[in-house]
C-alpha cells in the first residue's frame, strides 16, 4: 500500500487544480502559501529576521537553518521538506506520513468495516476493537 499512496500523492501533481496564479509571471500554485512564498522570489521580500544578527530570510525553514549558526547546531542537510507549510524530515515515510494531514488521504483500510486511516498505527489499534482487545 505504500506504493499506492505515493502514486496517488505523485498523480495529485497533475490533477489538483491550481487557482493561485502569480500576477508577476506564469506559475500557478494549489495553495495559497506556496504562492506567497513563491512571489517573494519577485520582491526579495525576507520577512523572517534573525534575532541574533542582521540577516533575513523569505521563509522559516532558511532561518531555523541559519540559527544554528548561532546554536553550534551541527548543521545537517534535512532532505524532506513539505511543500505546503515549513516542517523538515529527515526521511522520506515521516514526510509521506506529515502530508495526509494537508491532503486528508487514508490509505489504510479496515478489513472488518469501511473505516479508513491515514496511519497505519492507527489501524493496527482500531483492529484491536473487533478483537475485543
Amino acid at each position: 500500500t505504500n506504493l499506492k499512496s505515493h502514486l496517488i500523492r505523485h498523480m495529485r501533481t497533475h490533477t489538483e487544480e491550481k487557482t493561485y496564479q502569480c500576477s508577476q509571471c506564469d506559475k500557478a500554485f494549489t495553495h495559497i502559501n506556496n504562492l506567497i512564498e513563491h512571489q517573494r522570489t519577485h520582491s526579495d521580500e525576507k520577512p523572517c529576521q534573525c534575532s541574533q544578527c542582521d540577516n533575513a530570510f523569505s521563509t522559516n525553514s532558511a532561518l531555523k537553518n541559519h540559527l544554528r549558526t548561532h546554536t553550534g547546531e551541527r548543521q545537517t542537510q534535512v532532505p524532506y521538506t513539505c511543500s505546503q507549510c515549513d516542517k523538515t524530515y529527515s526521511n522520506n515515510s515521516d514526510l509521506i506520513n506529515h502530508m495526509r494531514t494537508h491532503t486528508g488521504e487514508k490509505p489504510y483500510q479496515c478489513s472488518q468495516c469501511e473505516n479508513t486511516f491515514s496511519q497505519k498505527s492507527n489501524l493496527i489499534s482500531h483492529l484491536r476493537t473487533h478483537r475485543g482487545e
